[in-house]
């Protein structure tokens, strides 16, 4: 299983938490003894504008620094579908982060939207006709809900819970469906954590989410998943948040 990253995402490009120093090393660290890495490209404009509107991409240009790695981001989260098209599963270990980035506006630290760009140019180039995409973070994703609002193609599904039986178990109902996808796209929101913003799940629940999410692709769509990083903020447990969650989503 490859993780997509760039030197790049180092780089500070705001003062929000998902841009935090030492954020990335975090994880990086974690990972870097037991997956193979491989560097994306930038997205074109073209890319981004299967999503967003020239007017949002031209607000984003007024900040040049968040704009470049902003492409790159959405660079990683494009080569992350690609190799799950070919069967290779693959994390985007990227930032920014993307789900709150709607067709014509952005918050919550997104810009761009990393996972609803990389299923679109997937369905640009007929390799995909349908898709599912689980978002496990902690905030809903508005602008992923609201990139796909009305397609019958594509199914966005954030699972709730007060507590951690709960969502776990409404996140398994949601792998349950019968429906028939592609390939299955994973926000990979790790804010929910019991030591992070939601101090709910455990990091071992990272790892049974995996799992789900790597049966659900080899029951219904060949195999076909990727991820890309959304939220999560405390940097002492982050790295072993997402190391978990990829052990249980790799082969």
């Amino acid at each position: 299983m490859y993780v997509v990253f760039h030197p790049r995402f180092y780089e500070v490009y705001t003062h929000d938490p998902a841009s935090a120093p030492g954020r990335m090393e975090a994880i990086t660290k974690e990972l870097k003894r037991e997956f193979e890495f491989i560097e994306p490209e930038p997205a074109s404009e073209k890319d981004l504008e299967r999503v967003h509107g020239k007017q949002h991409i031209q607000y984003v240009k007024r900040e040049p620094l968040v704009y470049e790695i902003g492409l790159l981001a959405a660079g990683g989260a494009i080569l992350a579908a690609e190799m799950a098209f070919n069967s290779q599963p693959a994390f985007g270990l990227i930032r920014p982060p993307g789900h709150h980035a709607s067709p014509h506006s952005c918050w919550g630290f997104c810009y761009f939207n990393n996972i609803a760009i990389a299923i679109k140019r997937l369905m640009a180039e007929e390799k995909i006709k349908s898709a599912l995409i689980l978002d496990f973070d902690l905030h809903f994703g508005d602008g992923t809900s609201n990139t796909f609002s009305g397609s019958k193609e594509v199914s966005y599904f954030h699972p709730e819970g007060t507590n951690r039986e709960t969502f776990l178990k409404n996140l398994q109902k949601c792998l349950q469906t019968e429906n028939p996808y592609e390939i299955i796209a994973i926000s990979a929101g790790f804010d929910r954590h019991q030591e992070d913003w939601g101090g709910l799940l455990k990091t071992d629940d990272y790892f049974t989410i995996g799992k789900w999410a790597k049966e659900f692709s080899l029951k219904r769509c060949q195999g076909r998943r990727f991820g890309v990083l959304e939220g999560g903020y405390n940097h002492s447990v982050l790295g072993r948040n997402v190391k978990s969650f990829l052990q249980g989503f790799r082969d």
